[in-house]
């Protein structure tokens, strides 16, 4: 079992609640999301593992046991190019739980019209293997899920 910690800190508010219906829709997998405190902050590894994609505002690890977790750090933030994020890791770096891998400012991606939400997601996951969804308020480290 993989437990699957809080990248940032906010209101667990679950997929559903995702402006963007790929995500809404579980399409890219189950997990939920987190509405994150407006202010400057870091998103951190969700689990232990190699960062397999590092984009400005989304990444990918993949732990040991090949189970790769998406964070995505707002909606349509892609089309910020970059601008309001600074890359703390580097793509094909071992990170542990909690490490710091994106400084950003959810408040600053609000200011441009996009939505802050940040949906992790467990890749490639069947329905039912994501349990223990939190709710209401998390910080960074907390558990966000587990994936059977």
């Amino acid at each position: 079992m993989t437990t699957v910690l809080a990248p940032v800190e906010g209101a667990a508010v679950g997929l559903a609640a995702v402006p963007d219906p790929v995500f809404s829709a579980g399409l890219v997998g189950p997990g939920t999301a987190i509405d994150p405190l407006r202010g400057p902050g870091k998103a951190v590894a969700p689990i232990a593992g190699k960062i397999m994609k590092l984009h400005p505002h989304a990444y990918v690890i993949v732990g040991d046991d090949g189970k790769g977790v998406l964070v995505h750090l707002g909606i349509d933030t892609v089309q910020l190019k970059g601008r309001g994020f600074r890359l703390l890791a580097a793509e094909g770096d071992r990170v542990s739980a909690g490490q710091p891998v994106v400084a950003w400012d959810p408040a600053a991606v609000e200011a441009g019209g996009r939505s802050p939400v940040c949906p992790v997601v467990a890749l490639d996951a069947t329905n039912g293997a994501v349990t223990g969804l939190a709710e209401g308020a998390v910080h960074v480290g907390d558990e966000l899920f587990r994936w059977d």
